[in-house]
């Protein structure tokens, strides 16, 4: 009987525990960070309308094999959606004045070209973001005379266009009417207008146009409504904003501070020594997720000028910084031509696509991006280890288990020394193909502009 008594109450003791122990594994957040498949990927910002001289969906189609050879794994589509007419600016307009979230520019194509267009891309097992802009609308969205009060009000009572927060005027963006954000229904209506892309087409994640002006709490809500649609889902901010890597609302986002250190770099305003101070104090603000890196996109070519204006002779050496730092990369359209004019925003204005001359520059940075585990992106890769100090010159490398990567890039338009604090040999350059080595405290003197990126044989 007593033996009896034991089993019984051992079975229910063991029972008991593996409840408690169910509970906590159900109750255990899972962790929040960037889906697998983007561990090593690399974003290409695609302008559908001066993409070809026919601006379309189906004409961009076209490149599709040729940017997945590029290595291409990510496309980014700026805004697919109808333009507003209402206080439309210049003869097209500004993609981000959409007046309806849930259709396709006619300009573009038809929704089911846009389909067809997705369809394709996950054929060649590449994914796509859309651009979404959630802060504003254009003037003739539906929502305007249907709901007028998902907008915001000025003194006067009536719709405004975007205010700078900081000073209370508008910024200028007088084609778009301000979204109220205090307004829960909007903020519903917001999530179910994105979800339907999710669920009906299968896009692969959102980049979110001035993500830095719409409140924390709604992206909140949002990542945890969409990543329950698709836990596999790409979330990209366009802001720089650490507490919204921290607190779990975007896998990736803008690394804007680095990008201008890069631009006052190359232009003798700054040297190397800043770019090690953001890498000692900006950093580490964010303590997850990724930061991508550009020498270029939409905004920057069309209205603060091409990398050449900005980097001149040094654009490459800065292409590949951007490339190889711990953070995801960003390729604009026609870097690989390259693309040498500020593009039209407002306008049409074909990229002029002929020699294709970066093709294997830009190549040869994504195969080292995919190939190499050290170069992954957060926090699957390694972080920057620097190798040696110079206001001049940037040595870093990223070694993760057999991996191993050395960078040097003189930033500056004359011949430069660096002393190296660490020795390293058995290593290959990538675009010489020559074997490399140097001695712990050995004198590198390096060219104008000139780079080294080895990996370990």
């Amino acid at each position: 009987m007593r033996t009896l008594i034991t089993l019984v109450l051992l079975t229910l003791l063991t029972s008991a525990c593996q409840n408690e122990k169910k509970q906590n594994m159900e109750q255990k957040p899972k962790t929040f960070q960037m889906p697998e498949w983007a561990k090593n990927a690399v974003i290409y910002e695609v302008n559908i309308r001066q993409f070809t001289p026919e601006g379309t969906l189906n004409a961009f189609s076209d490149h599709i094999p040729r940017l997945k050879a590029m290595g291409v794994d990510i496309l980014w589509l700026m805004p697919v959606f109808p333009i507003s007419e209402t206080k439309r600016k210049g003869t097209l307009g500004s993609y981000y004045a959409v007046s309806d979230f849930k259709s396709v520019n006619p300009e573009f194509g038809t929704i089911e070209d846009l389909k067809n267009l997705i369809d394709k891309i996950h054929a060649y097992k590449m994914k796509v973001i859309f651009d979404w802009v959630p802060n504003h609308t254009g003037w003739d969205h539906t929502w305007i005379k249907s709901h007028p009060d998902f907008y915001t009000k000025g003194p006067d009572g009536q719709i405004t266009d975007p205010l700078d927060p900081n000073t209370g005027q508008p910024y200028g963006w007088s084609d778009v009417a301000d979204l109220n954000y205090d307004n829960p229904e909007m903020r519903k209506t917001m999530i179910s207008d994105l979800l339907h892309w999710v669920n009906n087409y299968k896009i692969d994640g959102y980049r979110m146009d001035i993500a830095f002006g719409v409140p924390l709490d709604f992206w909140k809500t949002c990542a945890d409504t969409l990543l329950k649609a698709n836990p596999e889902l790409f979330l990209l901010a366009e802001a720089e904003m650490p507490e919204q890597l921290n607190e779990n609302t975007f896998h990736a986002c803008y690394g804007w501070s680095f990008f201008h250190t890069m631009n006052a770099v190359a232009k003798g305003e700054k040297n190397v020594s800043h770019i090690r101070q953001w890498l000692e104090t900006e950093r580490p603000k964010f303590k997850q997720g990724s930061i991508m890196h550009f020498i270029t996109n939409h905004d920057e070519n069309s209205w603060n000028g091409t990398e050449f204006e900005r980097m001149g002779q040094g654009y490459r050496a800065f292409a590949i910084l951007a490339m190889t730092f711990d953070g995801i990369p960003l390729i604009y359209s026609g870097q690989e031509e390259p693309l040498s004019k500020r593009l039209r925003f407002f306008e049409k204005d074909t990229i002029p696509f002929e020699k294709f001359s970066n093709n294997d520059f830009y190549s040869t940075l994504t195969a080292l991006k995919h190939q190499e585990e050290a170069m992954w992106n957060e926090p699957y890769g390694a972080p920057i280890q620097l190798i040696g100090k110079s206001d001049h010159i940037m040595a870093y490398k990223r070694e993760k288990n057999n991996s191993k990567v050395v960078i040097m890039l003189n930033l500056s338009d004359q011949k430069r020394k660096i002393t190296l604090d660490e020795g390293f040999d058995g290593m290959l350059d990538i675009y010489r193909r020559i074997d490399v080595g140097f001695a712990k405290g050995a004198e590198v003197e390096m060219k104008p502009w000139e780079s080294w990126v080895m990996i370990k044989k």
